[in-house]
């Protein structure tokens, strides 16, 4: 088991050979064993997918942008024009995340179905978090109402 309480701030990036898919209306979207993991205090961890191993052509970059304290300027991305993000990435990371370049977070609660080994993951609460839990992670985690401010 691993306690999101034992992970660090500044977060950890580190690469996992899981088998990590996402699927979406039917569409496998993702499979891959060539992921990085970011593993913040609090947080479920978060998957990065190599965007070679993305569906070609199934990503487009939508309007807005964010800002991460560790890792720099965020970049959204929908599934169709004009839809909702379903994942984000950092195009220039700050140099201790450069090795996420190229690579796509998906949000589990905005696809049908993200997989890691096989386990269906659950997504974290709240509406900005893009956690992925499986029964090997405890919490409590952040995203719920009243766990902004932790």
């Amino acid at each position: 088991m691993e306690s999101v309480w034992d992970y660090p701030r500044p977060p950890r990036l580190e690469r996992t050979d899981a088998i990590v898919t996402i699927t979406h209306a039917g569409v496998p979207l993702v499979r891959s064993t060539r992921c990085w993991r970011v593993l913040e205090t609090s947080h479920p961890p978060v998957y990065y997918v190599p965007r070679s191993d993305i569906a070609a052509g199934a990503l487009v970059q939508a309007p807005g942008r964010s800002y991460c304290e560790f890792k720099g300027d965020a970049t959204y991305w929908t599934l169709t024009e004009g839809g909702a993000p379903v994942a984000w990435s950092y195009q220039n990371p700050t140099p201790a995340y450069a090795e996420l370049v190229g690579a796509v977070a998906f949000y589990p609660s905005r696809v049908d179905e993200c997989t890691v080994n096989g386990v269906v993951v659950q997504p974290q609460e709240g509406d900005f978090y893009g956690g992925w839990i499986t029964p090997d992670i405890t919490g409590p985690f952040k995203g719920p109402p009243g766990t902004r401010g932790w």
